[in-house]
């Protein structure tokens, strides 16, 4: 027998003992959820998925401490505040990424617009605000954030349960590893940070590849962002909200009746609340507030209110708004008075 021999016999014995005496994780995964299970037989019946292969997946999920404390209002919440708020979309990093962006991807940009008549201004800010034009589209496993949101966040369980649904349904249409996609701590996923109910409404094949490829398809994300705002309303040709000047404190009755456009300008106007756009405009009073600082007020008409469907805030659909506008000075600025692109960039 040779020395290698020798060794063998002890070799597995040793190996055999290290294995015994390795520790074992105990540390639950969902498979061990009775709400989960019941979730995969629920999927089963109603969409034909096979439960065991769902109760496999969970398996090979944990509970994210980190998703939780992500998703958890702060226990002090801060005050809002917009100035705060603002610089971290409005600076000139981001700014120059997007006319970086709308230069590199005009063509589909501008066919966006005429398709679905959202300006391409907008399109490119919402990119550039949920993920800086793609570069930060989150490293949480999205089966993962989704099945601990759905199952151990009971505040909006029913909500995420309705998306690991459909990301499920998205996965298993596109043919995609559910343990394998990446997203933010919420479930979005992509370039524009779709959920995924909202990918399987909304997003396109912009690119005619005959597939929908958020991650990694450009084209796709600008028509599919394009395509959302639309289906929820998108106003070709109308503004987004215009400055407003107040005579003192707004009443706060004008604020709570929300970002959805139900005050007239001109009954506005006899309250002290002035802006120069059509007295018969229908709007809503928007308040920019900051601790300590003036608040800045708008009038928001209703494509303000369609920005807030792709997120329910104010200060969001601001930023957006501001950001595409910043953009689109900076690109018309580098403009000739002859260039053709004037047209394109220096409207009003």
């Amino acid at each position: 027998m040779t020395f290698k021999h020798c060794l063998a016999p002890l070799f597995l014995a040793v190996t055999t003992l290290l294995a015994q005496a390795a520790p074992v994780s105990t540390a639950p995964t969902f498979a061990d959820d009775p709400s989960a299970v019941e979730f995969a037989r629920d999927l089963e019946r109603r969409q034909g998925f096979n439960a065991d292969e769902l109760i496999g997946l969970f398996a090979q999920a944990h509970p994210n401490a980190t998703v939780l404390k992500l998703i958890k209002p702060p226990a002090s919440p801060l005050q809002r505040s917009w100035q705060r708020y603002r610089p971290r979309f409005l600076n000139d990093r981001r700014i120059d990424r997007g006319v970086i962006f709308w230069q590199e991807n005009a063509g589909q940009l501008a066919k966006a617009q005429a398709l679905y008549g959202v300006p391409a201004e907008i399109i490119v800010a919402i990119i550039g605000v949920e993920t800086e034009y793609g570069r930060n589209m989150g490293g949480f496993s999205v089966f993962e954030a989704l099945s601990t949101l759905a199952f151990d966040y009971p505040p909006r369980a029913e909500f995420f349960r309705t998306e690991l649904e459909q990301f499920l349904l998205l996965a298993r249409e596109n043919k995609l590893d559910p343990l394998a996609v990446k997203g933010s701590f919420a479930g979005a996923i992509g370039i524009p940070q779709f959920m995924p109910g909202s990918q399987r409404r909304y997003a396109v094949d912009f690119d005619g590849d005959q597939h929908i490829d958020l991650g990694n398809s450009v084209d796709d994300a600008i028509g599919s962002v394009a395509h959302f705002l639309e289906q929820h309303g998108w106003l070709a040709g109308q503004p987004v909200a215009v400055p407003a000047s107040v005579a003192g404190t707004a009443d706060e009755a004008l604020i709570e009746a929300g970002v959805r456009p139900s005050l007239k300008v001109a009954d506005l106007a006899k309250n002290g609340i002035k802006a120069n756009t059509d007295p018969e405009a229908t709007v809503a009073l928007i308040d920019l507030v900051s601790p300590g600082e003036k608040t800045e007020y708008w009038l928001g008409f209703e494509n303000f209110y369609v920005i807030t469907r792709y997120n329910r805030s104010s200060f969001y659909a601001m930023s957006v708004f501001q950001l595409g506008e910043e953009i689109r000075r900076r690109l018309c600025a580098e403009q000739t008075a002859t260039t053709e692109n004037r047209e394109i960039y220096c409207h009003a």
